[in-house]
């Protein structure tokens, strides 16, 4: 009776599309289209939010879900469906948590707080849904979190765009940037749960969910290296060609999403480096190497340019949020984001491409975190007048010493 009630309030929502024009930079339509009629100041006095913020999130193993597989009965879609439905709320609270504790100027920024009312209303949706017991129950539950993605795909550019308005404000660099590190890792890892779920649906070659079980890195490279060379044709008329060396045969199981981040942005400031080095040279650009090196417990890319390296001074704030050695990046008209869906990729390659290879602040703390988030790390080496290395490390999943956990 009370799932049918749930049921029946959900289908009153309007579906209309909530738009919000605000005279920014970038012209920005916020979107939400089944929760625009929830009163959020509401929610404030709740203490559902403060309950489950102090409760401890369960952390999956890529490696357990990966083993638990499918069953022909359909059970594997419930435990999934139960397990999300316990752990997201939890969550999203301690997300709401951080918001609560920045400094009161920065999270009175419209769009930041736009985020955060967003994240309180998604809260009341799952955090209300009743118990699901049942395939049908599963079944709803996963038309709701489909929609929880749809309705969510504008929170990166808010967030970039936020906190860069934000920026004069910031005293605490520290809180800031581990704000900004919890933000983009629950991003990812909740865009990767619910995605699992939902791919457990379909039957794809080589997967059980999001997971590849045949991961082969130097195809996913070759696949960066087609986007980012579109787009460095696109902004400048030439780009570097690219060698892959090393285990290049290698293949285990692995999820791509953080990957798909990673790789093009670290390819496109090689990309950027040789090209701007090299621009009053008449000879062909040296090319860009990537090298795999694949153990027992991690996967290692070394991505190499001869793109006359950077100074020292650089090298130790490349890591800080919106920094960028672009001298173009305080232009308001240099808003601009790379995400880990495929289909963003084409959508940006397909765009006017002026200046979008670099210069947002992002791409390189952001991949810092993600490397961390799965148990590796994200380094620099860099010489003078030469080029610069970087080095990609992220845990195997099938690791006994350094378990990934999402």
């Amino acid at each position: 009776m009370l799932f049918n009630k749930f049921y029946r309030y959900l289908s009153k929502l309007p579906t209309l599309i909530h738009h919000q024009t605000r005279k920014l930079s970038t012209e920005k339509i916020i979107q939400d289209q089944r929760l625009s009629n929830i009163t959020v100041t509401s929610f404030y006095c709740q203490t559902a939010i403060e309950q489950l913020a102090l409760k401890q999130s369960t952390r999956l193993s890529p490696l357990t879900m990966m083993y638990t597989g499918k069953n022909d009965d359909d059970r594997h879609l419930l435990r999934s469906a139960q397990y999300l439905h316990k752990d997201l709320p939890i969550r999203l609270a301690h997300r709401i948590t951080d918001f609560r504790n920045l400094p009161f100027v920065v999270a009175c920024n419209p769009l930041l707080l736009e985020l955060h009312e967003h994240f309180i209303k998604i809260f009341h949706t799952l955090h209300s849904f009743p118990p699901i017991k049942t395939l049908e129950h599963e079944k709803l539950y996963t038309q709701l979190l489909q929609d929880t993605l749809d309705c969510s795909s504008n929170t990166l550019p808010l967030l970039v765009e936020g906190f860069r308005e934000s920026q004069r404000y910031i005293k605490q660099e520290t809180l800031v940037r581990n704000f900004l590190d919890n933000a983009l890792t629950f991003r990812l890892a909740i865009k990767m749960l619910i995605e699992h779920h939902l791919e457990l649906r379909k039957t794809k070659p080589n997967h059980i969910g999001l997971i590849c079980t045949n991961f082969s890195p130097k195809k996913h490279i070759e696949a960066s290296v087609e986007y980012v060379q579109a787009l460095c044709h696109a902004t400048y008329g030439i780009a570097p060609d690219v060698t892959i060396d090393g285990h290049v045969n290698s293949s285990f199981p692995y999820i791509t999403p953080p990957l798909s981040y990673i790789v093009p942005e670290m390819l496109k400031n090689a990309f950027r480096a040789t090209v701007e080095y090299h621009r009053k040279s008449n000879g062909k650009l040296p090319k860009v190497a990537v090298t795999i090196s694949v153990d027992n417990d991690e996967l290692l890319l070394r991505i190499k340019d001869r793109g006359g390296g950077m100074p020292s001074s650089l090298l130790n704030k490349i890591y800080d949020y919106h920094f960028s050695s672009n001298n173009l990046s305080d232009e308001s008209s240099m808003f601009s984001y790379t995400d880990f869906d495929n289909h963003l990729y084409d959508q940006l390659a397909k765009r006017n491409t002026q200046h979008r290879m670099s210069g947002y602040g992002f791409g390189v703390p952001t991949s810092r975190a993600y490397c961390e988030y799965l148990n590796g790390s994200l380094t620099y080496e860099t010489m003078a007048s030469i080029g610069t290395d970087v080095y990609i490390r992220v845990g195997l999943l099938t690791s006994e010493n350094r378990i990934v956990r999402l």
